[in-house]
């Protein structure tokens, strides 16, 4: 006997790739509802190769009866829909920043923190981090338990996926603007994304930092280590998919590329592609559909004691979002709900 799951939210980038990553790890669904807005109510979304599932309305849904479901409506629609489907016993796996930072929802990367899985019961709820913080704690969670980690800088290189469908349209009709020569229109990024490169992802804070940097400084803490200190800058650039990102550790015990290399091939979720020659690194070309954390570039860091830098880069649809979801649905499913 398998399980009924709803996916919230299944039009957008995200719900379509957990549809597909449901079918492609063969999750032990029964029945696969697509629910949506209702502007979207009737439209077809595909479930694998063969399936197509018509979406249903999401505000008039009645959750009863469903096991597992995998939201990624936006966090405005999640704090109204999470609960409601919680309270009829369904364990919702949430994509939004809506309950990332609340104590009682855990906030899980299945190879960094899986045993946080353990008080889902409190809210029914579990949530998935955010794209940028998951691909850098699956790099950094085999480092910190080697070397324990003090410090980390980060800079990242985020692809308009991660603002939506209408971000990605945005980026190819300013690039196709410029080659025709008519006017650039902005809509979705405050200044123009094509060609360009914008050091600001969500709103900007008191201190100077966008909400997007912050989310990486306090979810790092509560997923890998409280005591770790996190600077990030987080920047937008213009390609279709996959984030990139520069990152620095500074460490308690004496640490070495060579070391770091042999851990970090043996550990789960990470693909290391390490040589120092034009086809020896990974770029966000190559990771579009591919599900591992990519790691490149590994150097020791001379300017500092127990120091180390190190080039990361994933598709932020796929771990980022839609497959780390999928993942705590199978260890939901495997441990927790078994049937």
């Amino acid at each position: 006997m398998g399980y009924t799951v709803a996916v919230i939210g299944a039009t957008g980038n995200v719900g379509r790739e957990i549809l597909q990553t449901l079918a492609e790890r063969k999750f032990p669904a029964d029945k696969v509802i697509a629910l949506a807005s209702e502007k979207s109510i009737g439209q077809e979304v595909s479930f694998g190769e063969d399936d197509i599932l018509k979406v249903q309305d999401l505000n008039k849904f009645d959750f009863k009866g469903v096991d597992i479901a995998l939201s990624s409506p936006g966090a405005k629609v999640s704090a109204v829909h999470a609960p409601r489907a919680a309270a009829a016993g369904c364990v919702v796996i949430d994509n939004t920043s809506q309950f990332r930072m609340d104590p009682d929802v855990p906030l899980v990367v299945p190879e960094v923190n899986p045993q946080a899985l353990a008080g889902f019961r409190k809210r029914n709820i579990v949530a998935n981090p955010n794209c940028s913080t998951i691909q850098m704690v699956v790099a950094l969670k085999p480092l910190h338990d080697r070397f324990r980690i003090r410090r980390v800088v980060v800079s990242t290189y985020q692809s308009v996926s991660g603002a939506g469908k209408e971000a990605m349209d945005e980026l190819f009709t300013q690039t196709r603007a410029i080659f025709v020569n008519d006017p650039i229109t902005k809509s979705v990024f405050p200044k123009q994304i094509a060609f360009n490169v914008i050091p600001q992802i969500d709103v900007f804070m008191e201190d100077g930092s966008t909400k997007e940097e912050w989310k990486m400084m306090v979810e790092t803490k509560k997923i890998l280590d409280p005591k770790i200190k996190v600077a990030a800058t987080c920047v937008r650039v213009p390609s279709f998919i996959g984030h990139a990102e520069s990152i620095n550790i500074e460490t308690e015990e004496p640490i070495t590329a060579g070391e770091v290399r042999q851990i970090l091939r043996a550990s789960p979720g990470l693909s290391v592609v390490d040589q120092q020659s034009p086809e020896g690194y990974i770029t966000p070309v190559d990771v579009a559909g591919e599900n591992p954390v990519f790691v490149s570039r590994i150097r020791e860091d001379i300017s500092v004691e127990n120091g180390l830098s190190f080039w990361c880069v994933a598709d932020n649809l796929r771990k980022g979002a839609a497959l780390n979801a999928v993942q705590i649905a199978e260890l939901l499913a495997r441990d927790y709900l078994a049937k």
